[in-house]
C-alpha cells in the first residue's frame, strides 16, 4: 500500500499546473499579455512559422563568406520530423530549403487565401511528413512557447437576472441554479497564484477559438492597444509591422458578436459586458479535432453539416431572453479556425473536400444556414501526381493552391540516414569508409535526369573532368545538391560558380527525384546486398558494390545512367588515394618554412653569389642548383622549358611589389603573414604529398608488409617500413574513420591498382 500512496502521490504532483483548460478574466488576460505580446498576438500561420523556426534554427552555410552563397544551408530537421516519432521523416537539404523559404512569409504578412499541396510521387514519404510535421505543430502549440488564448464567455447568472420562471423547468435545473455561487473578486481568482473556477455562470466557449483581443470592437481596438503598450520597439511593430494587420482587419465570429450586442444591450455598459469575457489557452487535439483536422480519402462527410449544442442554446436563450438572437450553430470548419486542416491525398472525398475549400479559401468566408462564418485556417495537403488530374478544370481553384514539391531524396547524407533508421547504425561497420555512401549516390543517380543545361553551360566540356565525374555530371550535382563544392574543381570554374548558376541548378531539383528507385525501392535493394554480402570476415568494398549492380542484379543497373558505376568508381579511387597521401605525409613546417624564406630571399640575387639569409640566419650559396631543389617542391619535377624563369620573375615581382614593402614594411607582418609565403605553402605542401607514395610503390616488401601487418611476420621487416605503415595506417584511422582492418584492405586496394599511376596527371 505504501508503494501505490507513493505512486499515486508522484503522479498528484507531476499533474499539477497541466490543467490548461482553466479560465481567465479578461482583464488578467491582459496581464499576461502584455508580458507576453510578441507570443499571444500571433494567427496559425505565424504560429507555424515560429514552430518550425524554432526547430530547424537558421541553419548552417559552410559557404557564408561566400559572395557568391544564394542562402543553400544546412537545416536540422531532426526535431521536425524524427525526435519522438515511430516513423521519422528524413529530408533532404533540397526539401529543408524548400520548406523554409515556403513559410518564410508566414510570420510577416497574410497567406490565408491559399492551400498548400506537397506533390510527390508514392513512396518519397508524404504521409509520414504530414503527420509527423502536424505532430510537431500540436506539441509546439500546446507549450509554453506556442500558447495562444481562445475566448470563453462566461454569462454570470447573478447579474443576468436569471432567476425567474423557475416553475416548469427540470429539478435539477433548478437545484443548480439555487447552489451557484457567483460574484468572486479578483484577488479571489488569483489564490494559490492560479485561476480559480468560478460558479454561477453559463460557459459559452467560441467555437472558432477567437483571440479574445477580437472582442474589443474594431473601430476601438487600435486606440485600445494604444493605451494598453508602452511606447516600446513592440508597439511600433504593432503599429506598423505587416504581420500584425490582422489584429485589426479580423472580426470575430457571428455568435461572439451577437453575443457582445445582445449582452450590451442588456447590461448597457461594455465594462460590464467585457466582466463576462474569459480567456483559455487554445488546446489543440487532433484525435478530437480541436485544432487540427486531418481527413483521409476514405473519410466520409458527415451527414450533419451545422453543429449546435441544443442544451447551450437554451440556457442562453433563457439569460439573455433575446428571442434566440443568438444562435449557437457552426460548422466543422470553426473547430480548425486558427488551426490546420489538412487532407491525406486529394482523391475520393479529398476531391469533393478540396472543391468545397474554393470559397473558403478565396473569401475566407463559409455559410452556415444563413449565418456567414469566418474561416482563417491553415490548409495543408499531399497529393500524388497522377491525381492532379482531379483538380484540372477548376482554374480559379488552381490559383489558388501552391504546390510544394517533394521528392525521392536527392542526398546521399539523407539517404544513408534511412539506411540507418531502418536497418541499424551498425550497418556503416560493414561497409569500407565511402563505400556506403556510393551505394546511395547509386541510388540517387537513378533518379536525376540525364543531362543537366545549367551544368553544361557552367562546366562546357565535362571530360575534363573524366578521373573524378561522370560524362553526364550527376556526381558533381549530388555534391551541390548536398551542400559542396568539390575540391576537383579547377579554378576557372570555381571563379564561374555565380549565384546566377548555382540557382539555375538547384531549380532544376523541381523536375527530378520523381521517376528511378523509390525510397521503398532502395530499402529493398540495400537488404538484398547487405543480406548477400556483410559478415564478420570481409567488409563490403567498390568491388563488391559494383559486382551487385552488374552481376547480382543486372536489372538493376538498367535504371542507372550509362557509365555512372565506372565514374563512381574513378571518383572514389581519387579520394581515397588522396587519404593514403595525406596519411602518409609526414609535415615537417619548420623544413618547408626555412626553403621558403630561403628562396624568397635568394630570388633578389644574382646565380653564382653568396648572402646570408635575413629570414632564417643561414649563409645561401645561390646556385641553379640550390634553386631547382626547391622549385621541385614549387612546381612539381616535370616542368616545360622556360616555366621556371617565368616562376622565378613573377614570385620576385610579387615579392618586391606586395610582400616585402606593403605587408611587411608598412603593414609589419612577419614573413610567414603575408600572402605570398601562404601560396608558396600551398604549392610546396601539394607537391610533397603527390610524390609521398613513389619510394613505396616501388618497394615489393612494401605490400607484403601491408598484408603481415598485425602478425608475427611483421616484425621480420625493416623499422623504416614498419614505423611508415604503423604511421600510414593510424593515420587512417585517426583522420578518416578507417578501422585497422578497412586502413589496411584501402591501401592494399590502392597499392595492387596503381591508383598514383592512375591520377599522375
Amino acid at each position: 500500500m505504501e508503494h501505490i500512496r507513493n505512486a499515486m502521490q508522484n503522479l498528484g504532483e507531476t499533474q499539477q499546473g497541466l490543467d490548461r483548460a482553466q479560465t481567465v478574466t479578461f482583464e488578467q488576460f491582459l496581464i499576461v499579455l502584455r508580458a507576453r505580446p510578441e507570443t499571444l498576438i500571433r494567427n496559425v500561420h505565424q504560429v507555424f512559422h515560429d514552430m518550425v523556426q524554432a526547430a530547424v534554427g537558421s541553419g548552417q552555410d559552410e559557404y557564408a563568406d561566400d559572395p557568391e552563397s544564394i542562402n543553400f544551408v544546412s537545416y536540422d530537421t531532426k526535431d521536425l520530423f524524427e525526435t519522438g516519432t515511430d516513423n521519422p521523416f528524413f529530408a533532404d537539404r533540397i526539401f529543408a530549403n524548400r520548406l523554409v523559404n515556403m513559410i518564410d512569409g508566414f510570420r510577416g504578412g497574410a497567406q490565408q487565401n491559399k492551400i498548400y499541396i506537397f506533390e510527390g510521387p508514392p513512396g518519397c514519404g508524404k504521409s509520414i511528413f504530414l503527420n509527423n510535421l502536424l505532430r510537431k505543430f500540436e506539441e509546439y502549440a500546446n507549450s509554453e512557447d506556442g500558447c495562444r488564448y481562445e475566448t470563453v464567455w462566461h454569462l454570470d447568472r447573478s447579474v443576468l437576472g436569471e432567476f425567474s420562471d423557475l416553475e416548469g423547468q427540470p429539478v435539477m435545473d433548478k437545484l443548480v441554479q439555487l447552489l451557484d455561487v457567483s460574484g468572486n473578486t479578483m484577488d479571489e481568482a488569483f489564490k494559490n497564484g492560479r485561476p480559480q473556477v468560478r460558479q454561477g455562470f453559463v460557459e459559452v466557449p467560441c467555437p472558432s477559438h477567437d483571440n479574445p483581443l477580437l472582442m474589443i470592437p474594431k473601430e476601438q481596438r487600435s486606440e485600445f492597444l494604444d493605451h494598453l503598450f508602452a511606447n516600446d520597439e513592440f508597439k511600433w511593430n504593432l503599429s506598423y509591422g505587416k504581420e500584425y494587420d490582422w489584429v485589426f482587419r479580423d472580426t470575430p465570429c457571428t455568435i461572439c458578436t451577437t453575443l457582445y450586442q445582445a449582452l450590451l444591450h442588456k447590461l448597457g455598459d461594455p465594462t460590464e459586458v467585457f466582466k463576462m469575457i474569459h480567456a483559455r489557452p487554445y488546446v489543440i487535439n487532433r484525435r478530437l479535432g480541436e485544432g487540427v483536422s486531418v481527413f483521409n480519402p476514405g473519410d466520409r462527410s458527415s451527414r450533419l453539416q451545422v453543429l449546435s449544442n441544443p442544451e447551450l442554446q437554451k440556457r442562453i436563450s433563457v439569460l439573455l431572453q433575446d428571442s434566440n438572437k443568438v444562435r449557437y450553430i457552426f460548422s466543422r470548419y470553426a473547430r480548425t479556425n486558427n488551426g490546420i486542416y489538412a487532407l491525406m491525398d486529394i482523391k475520393g472525398h479529398n476531391k469533393e473536400r478540396l472543391l468545397e475549400l474554393h470559397n473558403i479559401i478565396s473569401d475566407e468566408v463559409h455559410k452556415v444556414e444563413e449565418i456567414e462564418e469566418h474561416v482563417n485556417s491553415l490548409f495543408l495537403g499531399v497529393m500524388n501526381p497522377e491525381d492532379n488530374k482531379n483538380i484540372r478544370g477548376f482554374q480559379s481553384l488552381t490559383d489558388r493552391i501552391e504546390f510544394i514539391n517533394i521528392s525521392y531524396v536527392l542526398d546521399s547524407a539523407t539517404e544513408v540516414k534511412i539506411y540507418e533508421n531502418t536497418f541499424g547504425r551498425h550497418i556503416g561497420e560493414s561497409f569500407l569508409p565511402r563505400v556506403l555512401e556510393n551505394f546511395a549516390r547509386v541510388i540517387i543517380s537513378s533518379r536525376l535526369n540525364e543531362k543537366s543545361p545549367a551544368l553544361l553551360d557552367w562546366i562546357g566540356d565535362p571530360k575534363k573532368y573524366n578521373l573524378y565525374c561522370d560524362e553526364n555530371l550527376h556526381l558533381l550535382k549530388m555534391a551541390i545538391y548536398t551542400g559542396l563544392i568539390p575540391a576537383w574543381l579547377d579554378e576557372e570554374d570555381r571563379k564561374n560558380f555565380t549565384a546566377k548558376r548555382r540557382r539555375k541548378i538547384i531549380a532544376e531539383a523541381e523536375t527530378e527525384g520523381h521517376k528511378g528507385f523509390s525510397g521503398r525501392d532502395s530499402i529493398d535493394i540495400f537488404q538484398d546486398l547487405y543480406s548477400t554480402y556483410a559478415n564478420d570476415d570481409q567488409m563490403i568494398t567498390m568491388d563488391t558494390l559494383c559486382r551487385f549492380f552488374t552481376k547480382t542484379r543486372p536489372e538493376l543497373n538498367k535504371q542507372l545512367p550509362n557509365g555512372f558505376l565506372d565514374s563512381l568508381r574513378k571518383m572514389y579511387n581519387f579520394q581515397i588515394l588522396q587519404e593514403v597521401k595525406e596519411s602518409l605525409y609526414y609535415y615537417n613546417e619548420e623544413q618547408i618554412a626555412r626553403d621558403i624564406k630561403n628562396y624568397l630571399f635568394a630570388l633578389n640575387y644574382e646565380l653564382g653569389t653568396s648572402a646570408k639569409c635575413t629570414y632564417t640566419g643561414e649563409q645561401l650559396e645561390i646556385t641553379e642548383t640550390f634553386m631547382v631543389g626547391i622549385e621541385d617542391h614549387l612546381l612539381g619535377p616535370d616542368v616545360r622549358e622556360g616555366r621556371r624563369t617565368e616562376f622565378r620573375e613573377e614570385t620576385q615581382r610579387e615579392y618586391t611589389s606586395q610582400a616585402l614593402t606593403q605587408e611587411i614594411m608598412v603593414e609589419g607582418l612577419d614573413i610567414e603573414e603575408t600572402e605570398l609565403f601562404s601560396e608558396m605553402h600551398k604549392r610546396y605542401v601539394f607537391n610533397l604529398k603527390d610524390e609521398v607514395l613513389e619510394p613505396f610503390l616501388k618497394n615489393a616488401n612494401f605490400r607484403r608488409a601491408l598484408k603481415d601487418f598485425g602478425t608475427n611476420e611483421f616484425r621480420t621487416y625493416d623499422k623504416k617500413i614498419r614505423d611508415d605503415i604503423a604511421f600510414l595506417l593510424s593515420n587512417l584511422v585517426d583522420r578518416y574513420g578507417y578501422n585497422e582492418q578497412a586502413a589496411r584492405e584501402v591501401c592494399i586496394y590502392v597499392v595492387d591498382n596503381e591508383l598514383a599511376e592512375e591520377f599522375e596527371d
